[in-house]
Order: C-alpha cells, then structure tokens, then sequence
C-alpha cells in the first residue's frame, strides 16, 4: 500500500505539495546531483527564495517563463519558483537552434528566459528575429548553493542587446518565506508547457496543469512500486515529460530521493546507479536495448535496482533482462506528452501478456476508434483515444493554439495519433502510428521537420524523409531521406548530412541518405512515401554509421 496521499484540490499544486513535504519531511532527502545534496526543507527554501528574484523582475501569476537548461537543481527549483507564483514553465529542448529555436520561442511567447550559459550563443545567433525582455543567465557547473563567482554578473553581456541580462544567483536570496501568490494558485491552472516532438507539422506546446502532474505522478509512484527507502533515479532530460512524470514528481508525492544525472550514459549506467544506491530506474526507448546489448559483465546482477520501468521492452528480452540484472519487477505502458500514461502494466496482475502495455489508467476513458470515432471490435485495430473521467486528468490544450486543440480533441475524444488494439481482457497494445512520424532513441521525429531541414541546402531540389526499422529495436526507426537534387547541382550525403548536423537538432541527421532522379507522386503532387519504403536500402544508399560520419552535438 502506499505510504503517502494526495492532497485534496484545493492544496494540489506543485508548490503547495512541496510545502507539505518540507513540513512534514524537512530533513529528508529529495534532490542528489552528483554530491550535491537537498532535503525536501532546503529544496523549498530555496524554491521560496527564487520564486521572490523572479516576483523582483516582474514575474506574476499566469506570466510564461522559456527555460532553455541542461539539467541541474536550478532547474527543478526554477520550476518549484515559478509554480508558487502562479506561473507557466515552458520547457525548450535543449538541441534546438537556429529556425527549430526561434520558432519555438515565437511561439511560446515569454518575456523572460532563464538560459544556460553553454547554450547562450545559440539564443544570441537569433537575436536579431527574437528578443526577451529580460534574460537570466545560469553559470556552468554551478549549484544553489554555490558562491557566485566574481564575474558571474558579466555572464551574458553583450550577447543581448536591449535586454536585462541578470545571472541565476543574483535571484536566490535570504528571504525563504513563502510567497504570497501561492495561495490563490488553482490546481487547474497550467504549471507547465513541454513542447511535441511535432508529427505531420511543427511542434506544439503541450499545457500540463498542476492537477496532472501531481495525479499522473501519484499512479506512476503506485504502479512501479515504490516504497519507503526507494531511490530514484533520472537521466532523462528535464525537457522531456518523462523525466519529471517518471521520477522527479512520483519523488516528491511518495517523500523520495531522487538522483539525477546530466544524461544517459549507456556505459556508466549500471555504476551510477550503484553510486546512489538507486533503487528505481526508468529508461526509454532503447536505452535498455543498449544496456543488454553491453557485453556482460561479472557484477551485472550486483547492483541496488529492484524496480524498473522499461518502454518499450521488446518481449525477447524482458525476462533475461530482469534476470541479467537482478532487477525484481519491471514495468511497461504506454503515453505521450498529452496524457501521462494512458495505460500501464503493475504488480497486482502477473502474467502480462508479451509486449502488453497493461489497462487503461483509472480516471481515463481509453477507446480503440475507427475513423468515424466508432469503437472497433476487441482485438481490431483503430485509433487510441482517450477522455478524462475526472477534470485535469490529461493536458489543458496546446498553448497558444486553439485550432489544434480542437482538432486533437474531434468528438470529444483526444486523438492520440496511435494504432492499437485491446483484447478480452482489456489488455492494450500498441501497434503503429498513424501519423507520417519516426520514433528514434525514445523521441517522436516528425519527417516534415526532417525535410524541411534537409530542403534548405541550396542544392536540394526535393526531399522525402521516412523510417526504415532499427536494427536494434523494431518498433524504433532509423531516418532516412530521398533526394532529388536541383539541375546542374552537386552535394555529397556527407555533406548535406553535415549541413542538417549544424542547422537542425542533432538527432535528425539522418543515418540514410539516397539521390534519387525523381520522386514517385499521387495525381495531387504528394509524394508517395509507401514505394520509398518499399525500395529500401541498396548499394546506392549512403548509411552515416558505415561512413563514419560523428553527429555533434
């Protein structure tokens, strides 16, 4: 049974639930970062102090705050800060730049930035198309803790002009009461803005409520059996939902630590996990196909993980896998941005069946549709669809675009843009995606976007970008674009690979390039992707990782 509860409406906000944990649990720990330390107390006295730098430069309730960060504590107490005030944290992949940057901060329309100083020189290359009024500058390698260095006010200068430019520590403060906005924030109220990785369009920011973190955060705590002395462990980008829905919030509802890392590392996984005595673990995509494609190791099984959350887990390796690792349960489901999870496997039921991604979550009404939004029947295939039972139980909308929330929510149904099916049983599967998009290393790649990165080379005349399967894990694809080239031009796959490399975030880079004279149409001038896939790969296709080709970062 679980060892804590969710509070009623009235005090389910972020804030207030880390108010409560620091009253009722002050002196446990919540936040590792490396060796940096943060019980539930301090994590909230310094959430307190930072929400009162940001209230001084004019941050109030409803005000939208872009956080263009790596991951660090400043970024979760930023967070924390900015959910006392009543304001929306808009979360900003950390690999975008150029258009892929300057869209998304066009359209998230903040006056405030809080960006990392590594990353400041790509905010400065589109100043002069978008300007914030005010930038807040966090230093590399620091900590909340941390003395401020010398010049940590310099950090910045110059690099924005017309702006305020202040650093991180400038806002940190010794006033931790808490501030007066807290109370009046409305469990309904947007906490936060997590940008899709974009289908067949741009990406849209996706508006998650207070309520919605703290429900969804409560079943995913539940669901992968956490329990008193758990510690979790994160290295999912604090972009992503994952890292916060997955780990940091089910910390918070359940009083547990949570260890964090800047990134994944396929290598050193199982040794940091060691190092925190982590006890939880969640990976996606094929991140855990990576860990069992690692060459075995004597202390593969001596490590301190008991619970993992693996999705997808191909059905091959999901016992040899606990086996390997010595890791006692391992859970799977399934979810997007707009609704965290929509189902999901647990420890009441054994005997999932292979690839299931469990019941549909309590507080959800989870369909199979047609195309007419009729549901099909048990084990057909359709659409998944989905609508909240209790209020603010999925996203809010998308944020500033009203007619993409009405297009998503046809019917009154939310169209998840996925293929599956359920069984007799109720059990749910995934099967396909319905929309023209790639899943690559856990992310949904829109080819639209590929292509368009791909069409600015001066030399490309047309471009179709698809999936072809990963060698690694099926239900992964691995991108590949066609190209026609203009009349007289030349490029090499090198080349236009390098260009997307420096224009586009790094995971569009294709692993497949193909020139081609012609693409194959429909009477409307679309370009017919089934023949593209049908011909796959051939001794004319260029493959980046025979190549050698090194995608930077």
């Amino acid at each position: 049974m679980p060892h804590w509860t969710v509070p009623g409406t009235d005090e389910r906000t972020l804030g207030k639930l880390l108010r409560r944990q620091a009253e009722e649990r002050g002196d446990d720990l919540y936040l590792r970062f490396g060796e940096d330390r943060y019980t539930f107390g301090r994590a909230n006295e310094l959430a307190n102090s930072l929400a009162g730098g940001f209230a001084r430069l004019g941050v109030r309730p409803g005000s939208a705050v872009h956080c263009y960060l790596e991951n660090s504590a400043d970024y979760v107490l930023i967070s924390f800060a900015l959910a006392k005030l009543g304001a929306v944290c808009i979360t900003t992949n950390t690999a975008f730049k150029d258009d892929f940057l300057l869209r998304t901060f066009a359209q998230g329309r903040a006056d405030c930035l809080v960006v990392d100083e590594g990353l400041a020189a790509n905010v400065a290359g589109i100043w002069g198309r978008y300007r914030f009024e005010t930038v807040v500058v966090r230093l590399a390698a620091s900590s909340p803790d941390a003395t401020p260095a010398a010049a940590a006010g310099a950090a910045g200068a110059g690099l924005f002009p017309g702006a305020r430019v202040v650093h991180l520590h400038e806002l940190y403060s010794d006033t931790t009461a808490e501030p007066a906005p807290l109370e009046s924030v409305a469990y309904s109220d947007t906490a936060t803005v997590l940008w899709t990785s974009g289908t067949t369009g741009a990406p849209k920011g996706v508006m998650q409520s207070h309520n919605l973190w703290i429900v969804s955060g409560d079943y995913m705590a539940r669901n992968r059996d956490m329990v008193t002395g758990d510690v979790i462990y994160n290295t999912m980008p604090m972009y992503q939902s994952g890292a916060w829905i997955m780990n940091l919030y089910p910390g918070l509802i359940a009083g547990l630590p949570v260890a964090c890392d800047p990134a994944f590392s396929v290598s050193g996984f199982w040794d940091r996990c060691r190092h925190y005595g982590a006890t939880q673990m969640f990976t996606l995509g094929v991140m855990h196909v990576y860990l069992w494609q690692q060459p075995p190791r004597p202390d593969d099984r001596d490590n301190p993980v008991r619970s993992g959350c693996c999705i997808p887990m191909p059905a091959a390796i999901y016992a040899p896998f606990k086996e390997r690792f010595g890791i006692e349960y391992l859970s799977e489901g399934l979810g997007q941005s707009e609704c965290m999870p929509y189902s999901m496997t647990d420890r009441s039921r054994p005997g999932w069946k292979p690839n299931s991604a469990g019941l549909a979550r309590e507080g959800l009404e989870v369909k199979i549709l047609d195309q007419d939004d009729r549901e099909v029947p048990i084990g057909s295939l359709g659409e998944i669809c989905v609508r909240p039972v209790e209020p603010y139980t999925i996203f809010s909308g998308y944020w500033r675009d009203p007619e993409a929330t009405v297009r998503a929510w046809r019917n009154l149904w939310y169209h998840s843009g996925d293929l599956g099916r359920v069984d007799e049983g109720g059990e749910m599967f995934f099967v396909d995606r319905l929309a023209d998009f790639m899943r690559y290393k856990g992310r949904n790649i829109s080819s639209f976007e590929v292509e368009m990165a791909a069409a600015k080379h001066p030399a490309v005349s047309e471009v179709a970008a698809h999936g072809v399967p990963a060698d690694a894990l099926a239900s992964e694809d691995e991108i590949k674009i066609v190209v026609v080239l203009k009349e007289g031009a030349q490029a090499s796959a090198e080349e236009l690979a390098r260009y997307i490399n420096d224009h586009a975030p790094y995971y569009m880079v294709p692993r497949y390039i193909e020139f081609v004279t012609g693409m194959p149409h429909t009477p409307t001038g679309r370009v017919e992707k089934y023949k593209l896939r049908a011909l796959g790969n051939s001794d004319r296709t260029w493959d980046r990782d025979a190549a050698g080709f090194v995608v930077t970062r």
